[in-house]
């Protein structure tokens, strides 16, 4: 009997917790629908991005359990790539958003092939160093203009058609970015490839002893996550015109590292919030005088006293949870 109301309560939980998913994302999804009308878009706009950015950061992190202070090299990557076969090669929008997310598939091949080898703080030191190296190639390329990077990117007519230099045009075809690549994430984490993803974070060393060519699945998992992050750079290059050094920095690791862990790693829309968090902070505070980073840092503090597991995740353990459990005693 015991064992029946343990399975019982999982199942309560799990429950609840798709029910709580699947009514955040509704929501979200109406409200990004109806955000242009009373928000100003090219902030929305910049907040999808960043947040599909942190989603593809967390798949690696939260789902693989492999912390990359690196990713940055994929998100710029691939505005640099997108940036210039546009401007410089005449490629229509959607053919250079594929080629840029190609591009940040194939850092990560690459780099992941590299990574993988080592485990914990090493694999983090190697990433930030790779990344590293890309920098300085973007600050020695010709193509990347230096320090002056890409500017004036056109951003064309979608498919010929659409006219991405209407502002609410762009808006909606950012915003089927961001629903495309939050979907594919989710496929990846509800498949039984992102269920070995779980096992290989949980206990890696079990996992090897169930027959799992672990490496392959670190490698999968780290290039799919790289495409992904490429996919929000390459369309926020469309977006705001230019692609700059700014983009591949170690700060814009660091950034995307703490938008997903003020949001809750392991969670679908944690990283959502914590993008929000951040870019609102950002926007709110560019004008103030007051610096962001400090800003950040103090309410980066105040989650890890408050908010251990970030703010989507706490809000889960303190209150969907219990929930769950006490509505199956009650049934009990």
């Amino acid at each position: 009997m015991p064992e029946m109301s343990d399975a019982t309560l999982h199942q309560e939980r799990a429950a609840a917790s798709l029910r709580l998913e699947r009514g955040l994302i509704a929501l979200g999804i109406v409200a990004l629908i109806a955000a242009p009308f009373f928000v100003y878009p090219i902030f929305v706009m910049k907040m999808l991005c960043f947040a599909l950015f942190a989603c593809a950061f967390n798949l690696l992190l939260g789902y693989t359990g492999l912390l990359s202070f690196g990713h940055a090299a994929f998100f710029g990557g691939a505005a640099y790539f997108c940036a210039y076969a546009v401007k410089a090669w005449g490629w229509p929008p959607e053919a250079a958003i594929l080629l840029g997310t190609a591009g940040a598939a194939g850092m990560g091949l690459v780099m992941g092939f590299l990574a993988i080898r080592r485990q914990g703080i090493y694999f983090s030191m190697i990433t930030l160093a790779l990344a590293q190296m890309f920098y300085f190639f973007c600050v020695q390329a010709s193509f990347t203009e230096g320090e002056d990077g890409i500017q004036g990117v056109p951003r064309g007519h979608l498919f010929g058609v659409v006219d991405l230099n209407v502002t609410m045009n762009m808006y909606f075809f950012v915003l089927a970015v961001f629903l495309i690549g939050v979907f594919a994430i989710w496929r990846i984490v509800n498949s039984p490839f992102g269920m070995i993803l779980r096992s290989i974070r949980e206990n890696e060393n079990r996992a090897i002893s169930l027959g799992y060519s672990v490496g392959r699945y670190k490698l999968a998992a780290f290039v799919m996550s790289a495409a992904l992050a490429g996919f929000a750079g390459a369309t926020k290059a469309i977006v705001f015109q230019f692609a700059t050094l700014t983009d591949v920095t170690w700060q814009m690791s660091g950034e995307v590292i703490l938008m997903t862990l003020l949001g809750g790693i392991g969670t679908m829309v944690g990283p959502v919030a914590g993008a929000g968090l951040v870019v609102g902070l950002e926007n709110t505070l560019a004008t103030s005088g007051f610096p962001v980073t400090i800003a950040t840092g103090l309410i980066f503090m105040i989650c890890v006293l408050i908010f251990r597991r970030g703010i989507v995740g706490e809000v889960y353990a303190r209150w969907l949870a219990p929930a769950a459990e006490d509505g199956n005693r009650d049934k009990l």
